[in-house]
């Protein structure tokens, strides 16, 4: 089977739905919602993250993103951005569900305003209760094995670690952490956040990451329906490297062509 066969019959399972491309993307930070639609369409993704507080998805008045992108052709996966607080974030999602009868949703709580990081203690309560109430929840998360392994056991379906700061285009910073994160983790594993260029993209592929999830990396992009087709690329062939495996690290050459049989 070659490589374009193995892609066309690869897919990620995320609460009992199946997805072939895995790379998601967001909507925010483009100069139009145009502009967002022609991005996620050269991007290949299936599945689109919404800030609730911050794109218009209900207000007729005003542009509506369902009129660029169609619900019907993509998965919308509501988030919790601009949520500090555990109470804060369930609200959000909760309103969510009113709005758009949404299920399967992506939980991020805060900790500050400088580092964007992760607070994981009102992360672990936010999921909780979600859980409970019978969201599907994607968990935006610290890239430390314990804390994913203890979301997961709570019932989240997917367990989204950062490769780096939000918005820093830094790329994966702890690559053993996220490798041991997807060693351990019986769902899904997607870097979320800190990607900045097709090869951040690929290496966490590499890793053995179900998916990549960016914003900013395409968005901040000085073309970014370019870039966009670029992610796709660099996931796709970090997605096959990762499958064909690659070769040993050695500290020494080894010659290409075998030895025997030199004149």
């Amino acid at each position: 089977m070659d490589g374009d066969q193995k892609l066309a019959e690869d897919f990620f399972e995320v609460a009992g739905q199946r997805f072939r491309s895995r790379l998601l993307v967001g909507t925010g930070k483009y100069k139009d919602f145009t502009e967002t639609a022609r991005a996620i369409e050269a991007s290949g993704a299936e599945i689109v993250t919404v800030a609730v507080r911050r794109v218009n998805i209900s207000d007729p008045s005003q542009p509506v993103l369902m009129d660029y992108v169609d619900p019907k052709k993509y998965t919308y996966l509501p988030n919790t951005a601009f949520c500090y607080t555990a109470e804060e974030s369930v609200r959000t999602l909760r309103l969510a569900r009113e709005a758009g009868g949404w299920k399967l949703v992506k939980l991020e709580v805060l900790g500050d305003q400088k580092t964007l990081y992760p607070n994981m203690i009102e992360t672990l309560k936010a999921a909780e209760v979600l859980i409970k109430e019978g969201f599907d929840v994607m968990v935006y998360c610290s890239d430390d094995p314990i804390m994913c392994k203890r979301l997961e056991d709570l019932g989240c379906c997917a367990i989204m670690p950062l490769a780096a700061p939000i918005g820093s285009g830094l790329g994966v910073q702890n690559p053993v952490g996220i490798r041991l994160i997807v060693e351990q983790s019986k769902v899904p594993v997607l870097v979320d956040a800190g990607v900045g260029t097709a090869s951040d993209a690929a290496i966490a592929m590499e890793l053995g990451c179900d998916g990549v999830l960016m914003n900013t990396a395409i968005a901040a992009a000085k073309d970014p329906i370019r870039m966009a087709r670029a992610m796709k690329l660099a996931v796709e062939a970090g997605r096959l490297a990762y499958l064909a495996g690659r070769m040993p690290r050695k500290l020494y050459a080894d010659p290409s062509s075998p030895l025997a049989g030199l004149i």
